[in-house]
């Protein structure tokens, strides 16, 4: 999937959010291990504890610009709020800060990617208002009994298929 290049552009852009970081806040972080096999609809995933970043290579490839820009960032400044000032709220003030001061980057909780290529298959629902779209998880705890509502009418949503 994705190239020797392509992982070490983005420890590169990670090395830099730390040495900005660094020079903001005049200590010194611990480096995160790197791995690229994020699935699902998530650009990135910050494993606090355990110090790990996680990318997702086919929303790389797709958006190599944007993730070089704000993706890593964003991942990065999970981890250094937690080195920081430990289990805070995960897009909370102090990761705020950390984006805007540190980073000089919006504090956007979520990204606007594309996610076709990466979305699972959905579901149709129906409720008394209009027609709903559930992923495979959601579909499968209803199947399990969980019940879900509109949230515009309030009805119970029904499965349209077979």
């Amino acid at each position: 999937m994705l190239t020797f290049e392509d992982k070490k552009a983005l420890a590169v852009k990670g090395e830099d959010c730390f040495i900005l970081a660094e020079c903001f806040f005049d200590r010194a972080f611990p480096r995160p291990t790197y791995f690229f096999n994020q699935r699902g609809r998530s650009a990135g995933s910050a494993y606090l504890q355990k110090n790990i970043l996680k990318f997702n290579p086919i929303l790389y490839l797709q958006n190599k610009e944007i993730f070089l820009e704000q993706v890593v960032a964003h991942e990065i400044a999970h981890l250094i709020t937690y080195q920081l000032f430990g289990k805070v709220r995960p897009h909370g003030k102090e990761w705020q800060n950390i984006m805007t001061q540190v980073f000089k980057l919006p504090a956007s909780t979520t990204h606007q990617l594309d996610i076709t290529d990466v979305q699972g298959k959905l579901f149709d629902y129906r409720c008394a208002c209009s027609e709903h779209q559930l992923t495979i998880r959601r579909h499968n705890k209803v199947a399990k009994g969980t019940h879900y509502l509109c949230r515009k009418c309030k009805t119970p949503l029904k499965f349209n298929g077979v």
